[in-house]
């Protein structure tokens, strides 16, 4: 996202003639869109040209037959290798160097005024960031969507019993032996060695009941950031029956993701058997495999119709073919939350980590929490 000779400059005004561009290439762009936008790409810089291009695509695009012109327009606007006739005869600048990623970073001359209204941007997107998703209006939402692309999962990791070549670790006295059979006994570098490593599977059980029915949305939109960024995550919903939607998220376009799962789970907002749901799962698929030494992350508030002694027993069979199980409460990070319910008493003592989940803030400590786990 840099051109050779620029110099820093204000980025609102790039920005913006890039979203009047896509309007006039037929894209609704709206006030709102655009304005979601601008906070998207103030978070994560337009050093960062794939990031930039999917905060816009999220922002920007309202249906899949935007998406076609969004492509064409991005890759003529932000293209390093030449000022294009376009963009002179707007007077948009060409982008700038890393530093256009700074919020606080000053333009050249003038422009203070749009530096206070970019950084008036980021500072709302820091305030969306720590809101409860449950309280969020309809446009709130929309722009917290666009924000969940920039989400990036990291799998854990498992030692395996092989080894490969590495500059240091253990010595590898094999490879050492044979590089010196070769020089004729003649003296030469050690070799050395390390544990291979093989990401862990992450399994999610997404509760849709009615009680989770703010945060529905919110949790499936990040189950999808670990579907498309993790070949090996696998995504439940859970509710009165247990559902696969592993395959409904893996479009790209989170929206339509979305679409896809809710077409596929067919007990949206009913009750809640956490019990019967986890013994349907780790029968089919737990036990065969699919949970065996993997991550396990349970997304519920813990209200249980069915009999906590169920629950209870399943989540002890659980622990023991897992590596880490997470439980996710949204109601965790709220001031005075007491984990009083049957449901969740009965699971507590065989969950390794109680984390809140009510925030985007509180789903990037979720994501670290994985990766580490």
């Amino acid at each position: 996202m840099t051109t050779p000779g620029s110099s820093a400059i204000d980025p609102l005004p790039l920005l913006l003639g890039f979203a009047r561009a896509l309007r006039s290439a037929g894209v609704p762009v709206t006030p709102d869109r655009a304005h979601g936008f601008v906070e998207a790409t103030s978070l994560v810089g337009l050093d960062d040209q794939q990031a930039t291009y999917w905060a816009g695509r999220a922002t920007l695009c309202a249906s899949p037959d935007d998406l076609a012109r969004y492509d064409q327009v991005f890759e003529a606007w932000f293209d390093p290798r030449d000022e294009l006739p376009r963009r002179r005869e707007s007077g948009i600048p060409m982008p700038a160097s890393p530093a256009l990623s700074s919020v606080d970073g000053e333009a050249d001359g003038e422009g203070d005024t749009d530096g206070d209204v970019l950084r008036a941007a980021a500072s709302t997107t820091d305030v969306l960031r720590h809101r409860d998703v449950a309280s969020l209006d309809v446009a709130e939402r929309q722009r917290l969507a666009a924000m969940f692309a920039l989400l990036r999962p990291t799998a854990p990791v498992r030692r395996t019993a092989r080894h490969e070549g590495w500059h240091r670790g253990r010595l590898d006295a094999s490879r050492t032996m044979r590089d010196s059979l070769r020089r004729m006994g003649e003296p030469g570098d050690l070799a050395w060695r390390r544990q291979r490593v093989r990401p862990r599977r992450v399994v999610l059980l997404v509760d849709v009941s009615g009680s989770m029915s703010d945060y529905a949305d919110a949790l499936l939109r990040l189950s999808h950031r670990f579907v498309v960024t993790q070949p090996r995550a696998e995504v439940f919903t859970l509710g009165t029956r247990l559902t696969h939607v592993t395959r409904a998220l893996r479009h790209r376009d989170a929206d339509r993701a979305l679409i896809a799962a809710g077409e596929a789970v067919p007990d949206w907002s009913g009750g809640t058997r956490l019990g019967e749901t986890l013994l349907v799962f780790l029968n089919i698929w737990g036990q065969r495999g699919m949970a065996r030494g993997s991550v396990v992350v349970v997304f519920s508030d813990g209200w249980e119709r069915g009999g906590a002694e169920l629950l209870g027993e399943q989540m002890a069979r659980l622990q023991r073919i897992a590596h880490h199980v997470i439980w996710v409460n949204p109601h965790r990070g709220k001031s005075g939350y007491e984990p009083v319910q049957q449901g969740i008493a009965a699971a507590l003592p065989y969950v390794d980590d109680f984390v809140a989940g009510h925030s985007l803030a509180t789903f990037e400590e979720l994501v670290e929490v994985v990766g580490r786990a």
